[in-house]
């Protein structure tokens, strides 16, 4: 008896923490995570050669969009965030699965390209 509760408060545990991925397109500049946090102040231009160092040495990235902030995961990530260096700093548009997990946003980015303006 013991054995079927706690199977059964197993598979409501992980029934309730399962996550769904949502493809979506977003739009905002790519930032350092760690400095966004620091500072909302820690975007643009003026925090470029920052971000770009972070970049390179594999800090985590994200994007600042509207709704608030998305980490970048996948390929993009992949030898120290090597398909995003062009990206730093810039505003883009950026398909791919979002995800919410313990109030924190991820997109696994299939698709990133510059953009003039936000739609």
């Amino acid at each position: 008896m013991v054995r079927r509760v706690l199977g059964m408060l197993l598979v409501l545990a992980v029934s309730t923490t399962a996550v769904t991925a949502q493809s979506r397109t977003l739009w905002g500049e790519i930032v350092d995570v760690r400095c966004m946090e620091k500072s909302a102040e820690n975007v643009g231009d003026s925090h470029l050669d920052c971000a770009l160092s972070c970049a390179r040495r594999g800090a985590v990235m994200g994007i600042q969009a509207a709704d608030g902030l998305y980490i970048i995961t996948g390929e993009y990530t992949a030898q120290s965030n090597a398909k995003l260096i062009e990206f730093v700093a810039r505003q883009v548009e950026a398909t791919g699965e979002v995800v919410e997990r313990n109030g924190r946003r991820t997109i696994r980015a299939r698709q990133i390209k510059l953009v003039t303006r936000n739609p």
